[in-house]
Order: C-alpha cells, then sequence, then structure tokens
C-alpha cells in the first residue's frame, strides 16, 4: 500500500498491524473488537443525516485477562476536495488535532500521533516537535546573482540569454496537461486566500508601508477575488507546475547545468504562476535601477515570454496571468522580504499589477510604461 493514499483499516497487512501496535500501546491486553464507525451513526436517516466527514475513524475494542476493557479510536483522514487532497493537508490535519485536543476541556484525549509505513506498520511520533526534511544539496550559484549582475552592468549578455532560454524550456517541458479538475480549482483558491497566497502575503504587510498603504492592498485583494471566480472553473488549464519558480529556488552549476529547488503548491496548477513568478523578478531587479532595463533585463523580459510561447502554444495564458502576477507582485513590494525596495519602486510594481488586474490580461510591452 502507498503512504501516499489515504488508508483504511480494512486494507490487509494493516489490521494485523494495527493489532500489533496497540498491544504494544497497552500491555497485557489484547485487540477483540474492530469497527468502522459511520460519520451519522442515528438510527433514523432524515435530511439531518450526515453522509460524510474528513476523517475514516475505527473503534478499537481491548480486553484484559480479567475481562476489564479498554476502547480507542484510530483515525486517518480522507482525501477529499475540501483543503485534505494533498498527503501533507492530511498529516497536517492530523498533527493539529493532536495539539488541540490536549488543550480542550472535557474533550476526549489525544493517545498518540504517528504514520502509517509502507509495509502497513504503524510508527508513533507523538514525541515529536518539528518534521524535518533531508534533501540533496546542488552546488553552483543563484540565478539571483545574474539578475543582480544584469542590474549593476546594464547589459544582458549572449551567456544570459542562454540560460534564460533553458528555464523557458524547462517550463515548456515541465507544463504537461492534467486531468483533475479538482485540483486546479485548489490551485486558484490557494492563489488568492492560502497563507502563501494573496490574502496570507497582504496580511504580512507591516502597517504604514510607504507605497502600499492599507486600501491599496485591500483593493487588490478584493480584485483578485472577483479573479478567481473568472478562473476557478477552467480546468482545461491544469498542467504540472513548480509552484514557486523563482530566481533564488534555480541553481546553475560549473558546467551550467540546471538544478530546480523547493517545488511547492502540490506540483499543479496553471502555467501563469510559473511563468508570473519569473517574470516579476526581471521587473524587480530593475526598477530601482531602470538604465538596467533597455538592453539588460528588459531585453530578458520580453524574452521570456517569446520564448516559452515559441516551445509551448498557450496564448491564453496572458488572459489569466493578471492575479498570478499580482501575487507575485505583492510579494516582491512586501518589506519583510524586499526590505530595502524603494518607496517608489512599491508604488510601481503594485501600480502595474493593478493595470493588469482592471485590463483583464497582461500584454509584456506595458512593463515598458514603468522605465520611461
Amino acid at each position: 500500500m502507498s503512504q501516499r493514499e489515504a488508508v483504511s483499516v480494512a486494507a490487509l497487512p494493516l489490521e494485523a498491524r494495527l493489532r500489533e501496535h496497540l498491544t504494544r500501546m497497552y500491555p497485557g491486553r489484547r485487540v477483540i473488537a474492530i469497527e468502522p464507525l459511520a460519520p451519522d451513526s442515528g438510527a433514523t436517516k432524515d435530511s439531518t443525516t450526515k453522509a460524510e466527514g474528513y476523517g475514516l475513524p475505527v473503534r478499537v475494542t481491548l480486553a484484559g485477562d480479567r475481562g476489564d476493557r479498554t476502547e480507542v479510536v484510530w483515525r486517518t483522514a480522507s482525501a477529499n476536495p475540501f483543503g485534505h487532497d494533498r498527503r501533507a493537508d492530511r498529516a497536517a490535519a492530523a498533527i493539529q488535532a493532536f495539539d488541540d485536543f490536549q488543550t480542550m476541556p472535557d474533550h476526549i484525549t489525544a493517545l498518540d500521533l504517528g504514520v502509517v509505513r509502507e509495509d502497513g506498520s504503524l510508527l508513533s511520533i507523538r514525541d515529536a516537535t518539528e518534521h524535518y526534511l533531508i534533501t540533496s544539496y546542488a552546488p553552483g550559484t543563484i540565478y539571483a546573482d545574474d539578475l543582480r549582475r544584469i542590474a549593476s552592468s546594464h547589459i544582458a549578455q549572449p551567456t544570459d540569454l542562454a540560460r534564460l532560454d533553458a528555464l523557458a524550456a524547462y517550463l515548456a517541458s515541465l507544463h504537461t496537461p492534467l486531468v483533475a479538475p479538482g485540483r486546479y480549482r485548489r490551485a486558484i483558491r490557494d492563489l488568492v486566500g492560502s497563507g502563501e497566497g494573496i490574502y496570507g502575503i497582504v496580511d504580512g504587510y507591516p502597517e504604514g508601508v510607504p507605497g502600499a498603504p492599507g486600501a491599496r492592498l485591500r483593493a487588490i485583494e478584493e480584485a483578485c477575488a472577483t479573479w478567481r471566480w473568472r478562473l476557478r472553473d477552467r480546468a482545461d488549464r491544469l498542467t504540472r507546475t513548480h509552484g514557486d519558480f523563482h530566481p533564488f529556488n534555480l541553481v546553475f552549476g560549473s558546467g551550467g547545468e540546471l538544478t530546480v529547488l523547493d517545488a511547492s503548491r502540490g506540483g499543479c496548477g496553471d502555467p501563469a504562476d510559473d511563468l508570473t513568478a519569473m517574470a516579476v523578478n526581471f521587473v524587480l531587479f530593475a526598477i530601482d535601477e531602470p538604465a538596467a532595463w533597455q538592453h539588460g533585463l528588459g531585453v530578458l523580459w520580453h524574452r521570456w515570454w517569446q520564448r516559452y510561447f515559441a516551445l509551448r502554444d498557450d496564448r491564453r495564458l496572458l488572459d489569466v496571468a493578471p492575479p498570478f502576477f499580482a501575487w507575485r507582485a505583492l510579494v516582491v513590494a512586501n518589506p519583510r522580504f524586499y526590505p530595502q525596495l524603494s518607496a517608489r519602486g512599491r508604488d510601481r510594481i503594485l501600480g502595474f499589477a493593478e493595470d493588469l488586474l482592471e485590463a483583464h490580461e497582461l500584454d509584456p510591452h506595458w512593463a515598458e510604461e514603468l522605465f520611461w
């Protein structure tokens, strides 16, 4: 059984493993009954009968040698479209429940927290604090260093064009179609409403940021919420995506080989997410160094769109891009991320996003107006 699937106690060898685990938790007792619990166990069926819940609870009865009994409930989360479609969502829900149950008066007690391994065995993590992740290391330099050099020299060299072409080719190859309508709707909901999305980034702005008063942020947020209803049913646009394709997540090795870091948000969504995540940085790195635009970062900006569309014909992307660009503009304009950005630069980047939201399209040529 794959650990990436929602699990049921009925699946063997999981039932046997559950028995073993509970016997270790309760020495001297044995499991005598395992009974699935329905979301609504009321005897009558009427309009108030609940058909579905967020979990897959199972009541387990253990007995000792003297006939004394202990009843516990073993729970796993079910995959569903209510923000639990990813394995990480379901893990987060279990951890949050374990923490919250301990603080509520007159609440059932959280006794154990764990994971189901590939072989069906149960591994407790009730004594854990934070999760960790170990990855391989990518030697080289981040692409942001290239953009800083171009901003300083004001010139994009042939090697810079070659690297940009490689990045565009990577995305054009990555963006293969997927068929999962619920995943696209989730991606659009996360764009607007998640903690790392538009609402969360706006809430992360300090008070009184020059160029980004609260009223302006609210108006951008409201415009993006309207955009959600334009995009949420366009599931035909779902592809694989990186989810955080910006210059600090891209490493070029000494031989020019590309390594990509920190894929995010479930690995699928609208290609406009990845395109705008990169594109906003060409503007960011030039906005306070306007002389770097004409022969440097502006060259990359225009070539970015041209090369991608030459490799993957998706001109409709420009029609759905505005809220994605607005999200990334809100990120780079937030002083928590870029505290040295000037108030003028912040104002112009947010103004560009506002224009795109109102125009209902992203025309790459409009970026020139930022540097007049």
